[in-house]
């Protein structure tokens, strides 16, 4: 009985994401029992431009395109070609991920098991720093008539795996080829050992690149689940295929709850400056307006207000005071509130809102002030922020079903202090300098408002 086909295969496209770029060219060889039986190859028209960038590193330009056939209407033929063989490519999931969104609009769900070239070779010669196509086929002796073009480099991945069988027995190959396919999905950059530990609790992962690079930091309640599905969802997602292309490292930190993983998820990433964070790295100056006991109109404050023992009531957390003006005068407009007492334009007398029939007249006796503030306090209760209820630091105990043990995470004033595993630790950690953290703040005011619901129990220190 014949094994499964081996398809050996290389595609050029037009850049590197594998949902918006398309196919330039395809090279396809067939092997069965180790002898090439046929082999596949075509330029394809990609509806759309070559970038000037590829037609410099691949040769292929848009003149040579104009003639060539759209994916869709080889699509069918090329399918059947494929049949159930196996894929070989080198990088083999950035292939992968092209043919199966190809086949896609085509209206084909293509799927095929993998073998990835470039994770074999750091199997077979760990020792080695250099395992792109070029340094293995120096290594080698193989040389290609053209490099990043589809035929030349697919045969010369024909050439390369036959070496490899080579200088190894049937029994070490198999034996190689046999892991390579148990960690299919893993990124090929990625030594799938450092996966082993990967607990199955809550925490917080970080995904590093070349020279340790911070490229990600996230959290999750089950951290093993969460990591391993980054990799099954690149060939449909930009933002995980690029992860899957530039991991080469990975680390994690078990936490007692999604609570202390949720804090240092933004804790790190704030630290760390991940390129691929790029929500919560922002390190955001807001404003907040505040409104003190007795005034009758708000003033504009930083966010740092949530830090002080004010009186009074904080409303929003904006990111500059011209969006904080722009929301108050918006909920001026909708509740008919005097844009003038309010602060936001100047003059005496009648405004030019009640002019126009937008103001009750605050401005100007229609309404006292006293009705006005209680009813612009009202309009901005939909903004309030909650005011620190505690006299000072506290310690919210924390232990999940997952987790291994609890700890105890220590606030002061919606400012995160840090963790420690027993509640005597906690009570050093209490006087610990810090700012305030939009981020922090949004994860605490949600734990906190119903503390019971997520199993936590708040002691002040």
């Amino acid at each position: 009985m014949s094994e499964t086909a081996l398809i050996f295969v290389d595609v050029e496209t037009t850049g590197t994401r594998a949902t918006r770029d398309r196919i330039t060219e395809i090279a396809a060889l067939k092997v069965v029992n180790g002898e090439l039986v046929d082999r596949w190859t075509s330029l394809i028209y990609p509806e759309c431009k070559v970038p000037g960038q590829i037609t410099q590193l691949t040769g292929i330009s848009d003149d040579m395109l104009v003639d060539a056939p759209r994916f869709v209407h080889i699509a069918e033929s090329f399918r059947e070609w494929l049949g159930d063989g196996q894929l070989v490519a080198h990088n083999a999931r950035f292939d992968y991920s092209f043919l199966r969104n190809e086949f896609k609009r085509a209206g084909q769900d293509y799927r095929a098991s993998l073998i990835c070239t470039l994770r074999l070779s750091r199997r077979i010669a760990p020792q080695e720093r250099q395992h792109n196509l070029k340094a293995l086929l120096n290594r080698y002796g193989i040389t290609p008539t053209r490099h990043h073009r589809a035929e030349d480099d697919v045969d010369a991945l024909w050439s390369l795996w036959q070496a490899w069988q080579v200088e190894h027995s049937d029994e070490a190959w198999q034996r190689l080829l046999g892991d390579e396919r148990r960690h299919r999905t893993l990124p090929a950059h990625l030594d799938s050992a450092q996966l082993e530990g990967l607990p199955a609790c809550p925490g917080v992962y970080l995904f590093y690149g070349h020279n340790r690079l911070p490229l990600y930091v996230g959290k999750s309640i089950n951290l093993r689940s969460r990591v391993l599905g980054h990799f099954q969802r690149d060939h449909q997602d930009d933002k995980e295929m690029r992860l899957a292309q530039q991991v080469q490292h990975i680390e994690w930190e078990e936490t007692a709850g999604d609570l202390g993983a949720q804090l240092r998820e933004a804790q790190l990433v704030k630290t760390l400056m991940p390129i691929m964070n790029r929500q919560l790295r922002k390190q955001r100056k807001l404003t907040t307006w505040h409104w003190a006991e007795g005034a009758d109109h708000p003033e504009l404050l930083s966010g740092n207000a949530l830090t002080q023992p004010l009186g009074g009531t904080l409303y929003g957390l904006f990111r500059n005071a011209r969006e904080a003006k722009n929301a108050l005068r918006a909920i001026a407009e909708e509740h008919q509130l005097c844009p003038r007492v309010l602060g936001l334009e100047k003059g005496k007398g009648r405004c030019f809102a009640n002019q126009v029939g937008k103001c009750r007249g605050a401005c100007n006796g229609q309404e006292t002030i006293a009705a006005h503030t209680q009813r612009a306090q009202e309009a901005l209760t939909q903004l309030q922020v909650n005011v620190w209820p505690w006299p000072g630091s506290i310690a919210i105990e924390e232990k999940s079903a997952g987790a291994t043990a609890s700890a105890w995470h220590v606030v002061r004033q919606w400012c995160y202090l840090g963790s420690a595993t027993s509640f005597n630790n906690a009570q050093t950690l209490a006087d610990t300098p810090a700012s305030f953290d939009v981020d922090s703040y949004r994860i605490l005011n949600r734990f906190l408002r119903y503390p019971e619901q997520h199993g936590l129990t708040v002691t002040p220190l």
